[in-house]
């Protein structure tokens, strides 16, 4: 048989766009070569995308490196109507213009399958005030919030807001990933320069309580059928788990696979990941966070319809433990993408009445 044609698409403007990067790496040294044929297409900072190679991966070893800017090239466009350019697109554009619905529009549009949510999943996603707001009205615990606009949330106090939600408290922008912009409040002070600090990044924000518990996640494979991995916990060894702790500090958090849960809070955190999954219109991934208390409270914080795929992410070692590999993951995904491709294949566009049959 033929190899099927993959193309992996990464970088972007995204603030997320190194880590992109680092993911993009990691997949393409672990897809079996011998089954696919894999593109790399980059899109620099500018927005240009560009034919990429593996030597121009490697150069961007450390994790604040930039996808060097280069000439658009002509034989990566899309065009609706004519035969696709690749058999399957893995999108690994973390955050803004790549994991919140952008992307996988233009994808659509181009009849080209991807890995992952669609486009309604993945703009539900990314934003928190919507995601949350559709947890609480399928019965998903979530923790208390409140939405906040550049004026509404000039015109609120720490005061009141500490009132409502105690204190600390966090802030966070309503659309962004891998923490960035999130801070922690105790005072007027941080109230101010966490305000300004999220608003850098989205135009909304979320102020949300502070749910003392342990951070567990959850990988979730699927479409219609989802299935949940083992959990995992990630233990921060800074105040809590930032981009920097993250990404910058190789000793920035523990991760433990399995987590050390009772078995029956274990079942529910993974039944809730499943419930988030569906309820949020995802497909093909996506790793669900939470906070599971010492009274054995569990909340989602948030759900990531593209996880990040690096040497040291959760959705891949989640995975691993659950007995999937690496390689097979990806495989996997590749198979999701084309299953959920040929059903909507499968939905009419054109418009023919069912006619009375004659008399």
């Amino acid at each position: 048989m033929a190899k099927q044609r993959v193309g992996i698409l990464f970088g972007g403007k995204s603030v997320e766009h190194e880590v992109s990067i680092q993911s993009a790496r990691n997949v393409y040294e672990a897809i079996d070569k011998s089954k696919f044929d894999v593109v790399l297409i980059g899109i620099d900072k500018a927005g240009r995308w560009q034919a990429a190679d593996m030597a121009r991966l490697q150069a961007a070893t450390s994790p604040t490196a930039e996808l060097a800017a280069g000439a658009s090239d002509g034989a990566l466009a899309f065009v609706p109507g004519e035969a696709p350019p690749y058999d399957v697109v893995i999108p690994l554009l973390h955050g803004t213009y790549g994991e919140d619905g952008t992307v996988q529009g233009l994808l659509k549009l181009a009849n080209i399958p991807f890995v992952g949510a669609g486009v309604l999943g993945s703009a539900v996603g990314m934003d928190k005030d919507v995601a949350k707001r559709l947890l609480r009205d399928a019965g998903i615990p979530v923790a208390r919030f409140v939405t906040l606009t550049p004026r509404t949330a000039g015109a609120a106090s720490f005061e009141t807001l500490a009132a409502e939600f105690g204190a600390p408290f966090f802030v966070k922008p309503a659309n962004s990933g891998s923490s960035v912009g999130v801070s922690k409040v105790r005072n007027a002070a941080e109230w101010a320069a966490a305000r300004a600090e999220a608003l850098r990044y989205d135009g909304k924000l979320l102020v949300e309580e502070f749910i003392r518990g342990r951070e567990v996640e959850v990988a979730v494979l699927g479409n219609d059928d989802p299935q949940a991995s083992v959990a995992g916990e990630i233990a921060p060894r800074h105040e809590f788990y930032s981009y920097a702790a993250k990404y910058l500090d190789e000793h920035g958090a523990a991760l433990r696979i399995p987590a050390a849960l009772a078995p029956e809070v274990a079942e529910r955190v993974r039944s809730l990941a499943v419930r988030t999954f569906l309820a949020l219109e995802c497909a093909g991934m996506a790793r669900v966070d939470f906070f599971v208390t010492e009274a054995g409270g569990i909340y989602v914080n948030e759900i990531n319809t593209i996880p990040g795929f690096t040497k040291i992410s959760m959705y891949p070692k989640l995975w691993e433990a659950t007995g999937v590999t690496y390689a097979q993951l990806i495989e996997r995904l590749i198979e999701l993408a084309l299953e959920r491709h040929r059903a909507e294949q499968r939905i009419e566009t054109t418009f023919r009445p069912v006619l009375p049959p004659a008399s």
